[in-house]
């Protein structure tokens, strides 16, 4: 796939349902969706590719600390967002490694 598949996924499932429903599928808002089909979003657009291809295309990464191996890259971006709280062992975990610059997918934590 070429690296601007994620946009002819966006459009297409933006064509499918809605601009409002894929951006609160992909949780972000509408008007990020509009600008990113229209070419003009000025914000953090490798984030944005990531959330595509974690929600509407299964692409995976291998999780070194949730202990379960591969997952959606959506669940990862989801797993960073979190805030931290000691509700259990693996979300602790979790979020040490995804803010501790463990783990080499993180956006938040000191590996990048």
């Amino acid at each position: 796939m070429s690296d601007c598949d994620w946009i002819d996924v966006l459009t297409a499932e933006c064509d499918r349902s809605s601009q409002t429903k894929v951006a609160a599928r992909l949780g972000v808002s509408p008007a990020v969706v509009n600008q990113c089909l229209k070419g003009s979003y000025k914000g953090d657009m490798p984030r944005i590719e990531q959330l595509v291809r974690g929600t509407y295309m299964g692409s995976t990464v291998n999780c070194p600390v949730a202990g379960v191996g591969a997952i959606t890259i959506r669940e990862c971006l989801d797993h960073q967002r979190r805030p931290f709280a000691a509700t259990n062992p693996k979300r602790v975990r979790v979020w040490k490694g995804c803010h501790g610059g463990t783990c080499p997918h993180s956006k938040v934590g000191g590996a990048k």
